[in-house]
């Protein structure tokens, strides 16, 4: 993601890659155990199946931040996880979001550093 976003400037560009690449995002399977995160905007859920991570939103772009999110967890255990610098990872995208959508990404960022 971080080599696809690289190739644009455009801040809105960049958005509109997020929200297409959340349109892609696979379908939760039935058993995956979903959590819903406090701290969002927009209803977003979490969802996990063993090591598998899946996303859920109510906003196009918040679904794209989701499925990168769980992109970068994808596969790994609580603990890979917890040593992972997801906040340092998400930031090297830069992205150009509010302070809300931000608090939203910390939100789901803490979810799974503490599984």
């Amino acid at each position: 993601m971080k080599r696809i976003l690289s190739m644009t400037d455009d801040a809105a560009e960049k958005l509109e890659i997020v929200m297409d690449f959340g349109a892609h995002m696979p379908p939760v399977p039935d058993s995956a155990v979903c959590s819903d995160i406090v701290g969002c905007a927009s209803w977003v859920q979490i969802c996990r199946d063993g090591n598998r991570f899946y996303g859920r939103a109510d906003s196009a772009l918040v679904r794209g931040i989701v499925a990168i999110i769980t992109a970068m967890v994808d596969g790994k255990t609580p603990d890979e996880i917890k040593k992972m610098n997801l906040g340092d990872e998400f930031a090297g995208l830069q992205l150009n979001l509010g302070t809300g959508r931000l608090g939203g990404v910390n939100s789901m960022i803490s979810f799974l550093q503490n599984l």
